[in-house]
């Protein structure tokens, strides 16, 4: 577990992830509450990688996930709690989360028209997690309105 949050964490430093530290290999924070930390610039950063994997991209984007079992494995299955897969049209994930002192967050991506687009939203209020997928909302419809860069 040690060597896999090892990794974890050089891989974040080879990204450039220079303000991010993980502790758990879930990215909670563990054992206290500021453990894992990051900043919305490196998140992205996170995000932009991820999403270059075509594997990593054809299961953020369900609403839900079923692993069969295999050969050393159980069967699997995951609900995803992203708020906007399913209800923001061009949604494509990434990963929503809460701890007590980041509150409701959520990294998200969308994809309209070939242009997609990424953000994150940090300790959203405590009315519950759809809070931060209308935050992402509201940040994805206005990047949509903007004109196309040159």
């Amino acid at each position: 577990l040690k060597t896999f949050i090892g990794r974890m964490n050089a891989t974040a430093a080879q990204l450039g992830m220079s303000r991010t530290h993980f502790t758990s290999p879930d990215g909670l924070p563990y054992p206290t509450e500021t453990s894992t930390y990051s900043t919305p610039s490196d998140l992205l950063r996170l995000g932009l990688a991820a999403m270059r994997y075509p594997a990593f991209r054809s299961i953020v984007d369900r609403s839900f996930y079923h692993l069969a079992k295999g050969r050393g494995h159980h069967s699997y299955w995951w609900d995803n709690t992203d708020e906007l897969i399913g209800s923001y049209r061009g949604a494509t994930g990434i990963k929503d989360g809460y701890t007590d002192d980041a509150g409701h967050c959520l990294l998200f991506e969308a994809v309209r028209n070939g242009r997609a687009l990424i953000g994150v939203v940090l300790h959203s209020p405590a009315t519950g997690p759809a809070a931060g997928a209308q935050a992402a909302a509201r940040m994805l419809n206005w990047g949509f309105r903007l004109p196309r860069a040159a």
